[in-house]
């Protein structure tokens, strides 16, 4: 069976985009396992089906880490399916719905998404941790990065800040912050270089995606966790691999995010050639 799909990317941040709203095409997590694998496969971050809109919202979006793994929150493919739908209905806003609730969105006249990714969560049961601790100063030290803060944006995310990214060897700490007994369902790693009170560098790397060019969610818990320790305000441009992000933790408790949009390339596959 040949199917159509969408390469497509948020300042690098790589999705493979397959729309599921007319019929399913039954993916399991092997084969998207497979689909995502960059070598023999297409290639991504995350693979994403958008599904049929439940009541109150324009569609489901389902996302699959490279490994198969269901993902809860990805703000960088939340952009790429709301552009798509805007595209398609003509409609700027955008309702989409994930397992972790839903992600109110709007394409901005300069052609960015913004997507509301809803409330930092800041106690250490939300985030999760493993027992009770202040998110603020987690006690978890590895291989010269130290305290790091925590929250959840719909996932796991941890934040260290340090002098100079560029010193850092993140693949080779990053999978061991991940997971860390600290971190039950294991976590997202940011780590943060402050360069103005508006402006910080980060890199993160992605439970079960690794080192990502971007992390919408990561760039949302940055600027959270970067504000709470006073290092920058609530809004502050955040500079990543691949590009830049805007994000704003609200009085309200909600970050809005916004950025850009990209699709590389659009094509068919033929799904008997990967395993079921």
């Amino acid at each position: 069976m040949r199917v159509p799909f969408l390469k497509m990317h948020g300042c690098g941040n790589d999705f493979v985009v397959f729309d599921e709203r007319a019929r399913s095409f039954g993916f399991t997590p092997t084969r998207a396992a497979a689909i995502a694998d960059r070598r023999t496969g297409i290639g991504c971050d995350q693979f994403i089906t958008i599904e049929p809109p439940p009541p109150g919202a324009d569609a489901f979006m389902r996302i699959r880490n490279p490994g198969g793994a269901e993902a809860d929150a990805c703000g960088n493919a939340t952009r790429c399916v709301v552009w798509l739908l805007s595209q398609e209905s003509g409609q700027t806003d955008q309702t989409i719905r994930t397992v972790a609730g839903d992600l109110r969105s709007q394409v901005l006249p300069d052609g960015r998404v913004r997507v509301d990714m809803g409330p930092a969560r800041l106690d250490w049961a939300d985030v999760p941790l493993a027992r009770p601790m202040d998110t603020l100063h987690l006690d978890l030290a590895r291989d010269g990065v130290a305290d790091p803060a925590a929250a959840s944006m719909g996932n796991p995310h941890a934040t260290f800040f340090v002098p100079d990214l560029a010193a850092l060897d993140i693949p080779t700490i990053g999978p061991t912050l991940e997971t860390d007994p600290i971190f039950p369902d294991h976590a997202n790693i940011g780590f943060v270089q402050v360069l103005a009170p508006d402006r910080i560098r980060l890199r993160v790397w992605e439970r079960g995606a690794g080192l990502t060019l971007a992390c919408g969610s990561g760039a949302c818990a940055a600027l959270v966790n970067t504000a709470r320790r006073g290092l920058t305000g609530r809004r502050a441009a955040v500079v990543v691999d691949g590009g830049e992000l805007e994000i704003e933790w609200r009085d309200d408790g909600h970050v809005l995010m916004t950025g850009p949009v990209a699709t590389a390339f659009t094509g068919e596959i033929d799904l008997d050639s990967f395993p079921p």
